[in-house]
C-alpha cells in the first residue's frame, strides 16, 4: 500500500517548435527580391554610365569622320552617277561614266604610269629603307641618335616643300647641278625631260619616304629578343647570318605592312608631279597620273560627274591591286 501511490516520474514536456510563420517567409523572399533588384539597377546604370562615357569620347571623332569622310565621298558617289548636259541640267548614266573611265586612254595610261611607276620606286625604297635599319640596328653609338633624326627628316618636310626643293635642283636654269656638272666638263642630266621625268619623280619620293619605313623597321627590330642573338653568335653565326636568318624573317609583319603603305601610296600619286608640272613644262601633262586627272577634270573642266568617277575608278583599282598583293602574301605564307 506504502508504494501503490508511488510511480516513475514523468519526463517534462518538449517545447515545441513552431513552423516560420508566413508572413516571416515572405519578408525575407521580399527582401531578397529588392536586394537583387537594386543590385541589377546598379549595374545597370554603371553600364550606362560605361556606354555614355564611351559614347561621349567616340562622339566628337565619329562626328567629323561622318562630316568630313563619309558624308564627301557618298556625295561623290551619288555625283559618279550623273552626266553634265551640254545644255545644262544632269543626267542619270548609272555606271555610264565607269565604263567610260575604263575605255578613256588618258585615264588608262595614268594607270598604266603609276603601276609601272609601284614597280620600281616601292622595291627600291624597302631595300633602301632596309638597309638602312639593319645598319642603325647593328651600329651603337652616339652618332645613331643623330643619324636616325637625319634619315626621318624627310618625311618631316612637307610634300609641297620638298617637291618646289628639288624642282630647284632639278631646273637647268637656276638649279646647281649645271654648275656641279660644269665644272666637270660635263653637261648635268635634264631630270624634267621626258626620258628622265620618271627617275627624277622615283628620286623624290624615294627620298621623302625611305626614312619613314626605317623607322617602322627599326622599331621592329627593337622588339626581337636579343638573347637570339647570342645563341646564334654561340653557334657560330655572323652579322651577316644573323641579319639574314634572324632580324629579316622576324620583321617580316614590318615588311608587309610598309609594302601596303607603300603600294597604296604609288598608286594614288599626286603631289609631286602636281607641283613639279609647273617646272617640266610639257612633260608633266594634266593626265600625267589618274588624281592628277580626276583632279583636271573636277576642278579645271568642273566636270565634277566624270571626275568623281574617276576617283572611284581609281579607289577599285588600289583596292584590287593591294587585295590580291595580300591573297598572294597570305597563300606564301601558308605554302611555306
Amino acid at each position: 500500500m506504502g508504494h501503490a501511490g508511488l510511480g516513475r516520474p514523468a519526463h517534462p514536456p518538449l517545447p515545441s517548435i513552431d513552423p516560420p510563420e508566413p508572413t516571416m517567409t515572405l519578408l525575407i523572399e521580399e527582401s531578397a527580391a529588392s536586394t537583387q533588384k537594386k543590385a541589377h539597377k546598379v549595374r545597370g546604370k554603371v553600364r550606362l554610365r560605361e556606354h555614355l562615357m564611351g559614347w561621349l569620347f567616340v562622339g566628337p571623332f565619329g562626328i567629323v569622320f561622318l562630316a568630313l569622310l563619309i558624308a564627301p565621298l557618298a556625295y561623290a558617289l551619288y555625283l559618279s552617277l550623273w552626266q553634265k548636259k551640254l545644255i545644262g541640267g544632269t543626267n542619270f548614266v548609272f555606271l555610264g561614266n565607269y565604263v567610260k573611265a575604263f575605255t578613256d586612254p588618258t585615264f588608262l595610261s595614268g594607270v598604266w604610269f603609276v603601276v609601272r611607276f609601284s614597280l620600281v620606286a616601292i622595291p627600291l625604297q624597302i631595300v633602301i629603307a632596309l638597309a638602312m635599319a639593319l645598319i642603325v640596328d647593328a651600329v651603337t653609338s652616339l652618332f645613331t641618335r643623330f643619324s636616325r633624326l637625319m634619315i626621318f627628316l624627310p618625311y618631316a618636310i612637307p610634300t609641297v616643300i620638298g617637291a618646289v626643293m628639288w624642282g630647284f635642283l632639278y631646273s637647268k636654269s637656276f638649279g646647281p647641278l649645271t654648275d656641279i656638272f660644269g665644272l666637270f666638263g660635263a653637261t648635268a642630266p635634264d631630270f624634267f625631260s621626258k626620258n628622265l621625268i620618271f627617275y627624277g619623280l622615283i628620286n623624290v619620293v624615294t627620298w621623302q619616304w625611305a626614312g619613314y619605313y626605317m623607322i617602322i623597321l627599326y622599331a621592329a627590330l627593337q622588339g626581337i629578343d636579343p638573347s637570339l642573338y647570342e645563341a646564334a653568335r654561340m653557334d657560330g653565326a655572323g652579322k651577316w647570318q644573323i641579319a639574314l636568318r634572324i632580324k629579316i624573317p622576324l620583321i617580316a609583319p614590318a615588311l608587309l605592312l610598309i609594302l601596303v603603305f607603300s603600294l597604296i601610296g604609288t598608286l594614288q600619286f599626286f603631289n609631286e608631279p602636281q607641283i613639279l608640272r609647273y617646272l617640266a613644262a610639257g612633260t608633266i601633262a594634266p593626265g600625267f597620273t589618274p588624281n592628277m586627272y580626276a583632279y583636271q577634270q573636277a576642278f579645271a573642266l568642273a566636270n565634277f560627274n566624270y571626275g568623281s568617277a574617276i576617283s572611284f575608278a581609281l579607289g577599285g583599282v588600289v583596292f584590287v591591286c593591294v587585295y590580291a598583293f595580300l591573297f598572294f602574301t597570305r597563300k606564301r605564307r601558308s605554302f611555306l
